[in-house]
């Protein structure tokens, strides 16, 4: 009987070993930090109204009960996930008066006919304005060179026209060369403003989530510095530094101060910090958008990466710890 308590004991603690390590992560200690100028495209799972007009007199959407941010998945019982799709489908209806569709409203599948109105040169017109993707800028974060994962942005991209998360179907990052910067003022942030060249693929995005974008890094891993993966307590007021591009494509270092660590990993806005660098301060006035995705290090670690500006004061501005976004990465 004594044996067999013992055997059940080793056998618990064993199950126990096994069940334990769930909340592992394998991300290296040493990672990539990039600061890089990028260009990001991402697709939507479906089409997105994103406004609406009338057609004479009729307002075709309206009667429909359509609204923006509604999410079209499919006309006439054909899944869409494209512009492209979607008007294959209409031109190959037999019947160009009405069209049946289904379509999201947040998480609930809706139904719904909207009737096509003929314009005054007889072309039929749906009443809807629709987007089935998004351009920008933003600013590479990372490289794992032992998983290829990559992060950046720091925070998810919205639609502007909705104001929503663009939920994405695949989605890509290439190269972005800064032309010129708009400079912030207070009360108005300024801008990147970039060229793109969409044949210069760097990765796949997999994912738009509120800690950024993610995916695999597919183009040959940069031969660059590897910082040390810091964690929330490692984390120092006063001096670090930002890494990113504010002319063509090198990245810089510029001086910040950190002035607060607010230990919150369910935030995006961690790390308040204030720019010191008088050639940043001259260049831009501090935090510019496109820059979301600049790295944070202090000393040889890699602590964090900025996300937002403080638009009353553009010389401050917010970041997320580093860990929070090699997690998101993983899953």
């Amino acid at each position: 009987m004594f044996l067999k308590k013992i055997k059940n004991k080793i056998l618990f603690l064993f199950i126990s070993l096994l069940v334990i390590p769930m909340n592992v992560f394998a991300y290296s200690s040493y990672i990539i930090a990039g600061g890089e100028n990028i260009g990001i495209e991402l697709n939507a799972t479906g089409v997105i109204i994103v406004g609406s007009y009338k057609v004479g007199n009729l307002d075709p959407a309206s009667d429909a009960g359509l609204m923006n941010g509604d999410k079209i998945i499919s006309i006439n019982n054909t899944p869409v996930s494209s512009i492209e799709e979607m008007l294959d489908v209409i031109d190959s209806s037999n019947n160009l008066d009405e069209i049946d569709i289904t379509y999201l409203r947040g998480s609930k599948t809706n139904e719904t006919t909207l009737k096509m109105v003929k314009d005054t040169n007889d072309v039929y017109k749906t009443g809807l304005y629709v987007k089935d993707s998004i351009n920008g800028v933003g600013t590479l974060t990372f490289i794992d060179p032992n998983t290829k994962l990559y992060g950046a942005l720091g925070h998810e991209i919205i639609e502007k026209t909705t104001g929503q998360k663009l939920e994405i179907k695949d989605g890509k990052i290439y190269n972005s060369t800064v032309t010129s910067i708009t400079r912030s003022s207070d009360g108005n942030p300024g801008e990147k403003n970039a060229k793109y060249d969409t044949t210069e693929i760097y990765g796949n995005v997999t994912e738009n989530t509120s800690s950024g974008i993610f995916g695999e890094y597919s183009d040959a891993i940069p031969d660059k510095k590897l910082y040390k993966v810091a964690s929330s307590s490692d984390i120092k007021l006063g001096e670090a530094k930002i890494l990113t591009v504010i002319n063509e494509e090198e990245v810089e270092e510029f001086t910040i101060n950190i002035l607060n660590v607010a230990n919150d990993e369910r935030t995006t806005k961690n790390i308040l910090f204030e720019v010191t660098d008088k050639t940043l301060l001259e260049k831009t006035g501090g935090i510019v958008q496109g820059m979301s995705g600049s790295p944070i290090v202090q000393g040889d670690a890699i602590i964090g990466a900025v996300t937002h500006v403080v638009v009353d004061d553009p010389t401050k501005g917010y970041g997320i710890f580093i860990t929070t976004m090699l997690e998101e990465a993983e899953n």
